[in-house]
């Protein structure tokens, strides 16, 4: 169907073609929007712009703290790089009854940062069912059947390159460590997060070359305490403590794992592989252990590329100092024996270290 023209006359008379009203309506429509979609595109600043007035604190993954808002924001510069993240619980409940204990560590996570439109998820992969093969068809199948988790969603507050900054804050003040399922299961009672009551603590809230440490102090609020939180806590309506968020680089990927024997003596980390040839088990154990490498490895005792180095605390008191001293000579004698010399250390933290720094081994 074709619209028939519209014509007016002019002042001379003279007839004039004009816009059709259809056409009209839609440039004054798009006229009206145009404020609010070059909005849309401003609302999200650079990442200098966004972070102009917070305390920049650089490491492995660089953070941001607002004050004023006591939020504190997270860069992420590796999208799809995964990095271990460990939950723990360094100030506990005080009853060994309960099973919330200071220094407690909760959940291990193989994670990483992916970016969905306007919002970054944090996944939580899933390392128990693997497909060892090179078959990426194969690999992707196993992906696939397995859940992965999305531990938590954050929107993009900034955006720079390839790199944004998002608000941790939600999740850092989220009950991770699950307390209160805990006390909900030992029955002393029922308890939420008080977000009022709750806040990021900047104290033990820092940033390394290899390892990013986020601490919150969160305090829950519930009802019908039990008989064990009735004896531990200043006051059992309100339960306060603390829980640490450790987002670790992972190594590289040249350690040779060793296969577990159940009288090694040792205890075992174990995962399936579903590329595992048909008639034999898919279960694959290794053991825990130290990453050690000679110098010359023709030589019948060498040292080691890179010792195992333990730093004492500061403040671990006398007798136990010298004690721990004494047992790091033990074990040098024992490491001999396997080939090894000077592989096992103690030594006294340097003053310029920081026991959350995860290139030291701290003993505390």
């Amino acid at each position: 169907m074709h619209t028939n023209p519209q014509f007016i006359n002019d002042t001379n008379n003279n007839k004039v073609r004009t816009m059709p009203t259809k056409q009209i309506i839609r440039i004054v429509m798009f006229m009206l929007l145009l404020p609010m979609i070059t909005q849309a595109h401003a609302a999200i600043k650079s990442i200098s712009q966004f972070t102009q007035n917070m305390s920049k604190y650089p490491g492995y993954f660089t953070f941001y703290y607002a004050n004023e808002e006591g939020k504190l924001y997270l860069e992420i510069d590796k999208l799809k790089a995964p990095f271990l993240l460990q939950h723990s619980l360094p100030y506990g409940v005080g009853s060994n009854d309960i099973g919330l204990d200071r220094g407690q560590l909760g959940n291990t996570y193989l994670a990483q940062f992916e970016r969905m439109g306007n919002k970054v998820m944090l996944r939580a992969l899933n390392t128990y069912y693997r497909a060892s093969s090179t078959n990426k068809a194969e690999q992707q199948s196993v992906n696939e059947a397995f859940a992965s988790s999305i531990l938590f969603g954050f929107e993009v507050k900034a955006t720079t390159d390839t790199r944004v900054v998002i608000d941790y804050t939600p999740y850092l003040l989220t009950d991770v460590h699950g307390v209160s399922r805990t006390l909900s299961a030992r029955k002393q009672g029922s308890y939420s997060v008080d977000s009022s009551r709750s806040a990021v603590h900047m104290a033990r809230t820092k940033s390394f070359v290899k390892n990013t440490e986020l601490e919150a102090v969160l305090t829950f609020t519930g009802s019908k305490p039990g008989e064990y939180l009735k004896q531990v806590s200043a006051d059992p309506y309100a339960i306060t403590v603390n829980m640490h968020h450790s987002l670790v680089e992972l190594p590289d990927n040249k350690y040779t794992p060793r296969q577990f024997h159940p009288q090694s003596g040792y205890w075992s980390i174990e995962h399936k592989d579903y590329s595992a040839p048909l008639g034999e088990s898919m279960f694959v154990r290794y053991i825990p252990r130290h990453r050690l490498a000679k110098k010359n490895p023709n030589q019948a005792v060498s040292e080691p590329v890179k010792p195992i180095i333990y730093y004492l605390d500061p403040g671990v008191p006398e007798p136990v100092r010298t004690a721990l001293f004494d047992g790091a000579r033990w074990w040098n004698s024992a490491f001999e024996k396997a080939g090894y010399k000077n592989a096992f250390q103690v030594k006294d933290l340097p003053e310029h270290a920081d026991p959350m720094d995860i290139r030291y081994n701290v003993i505390q």
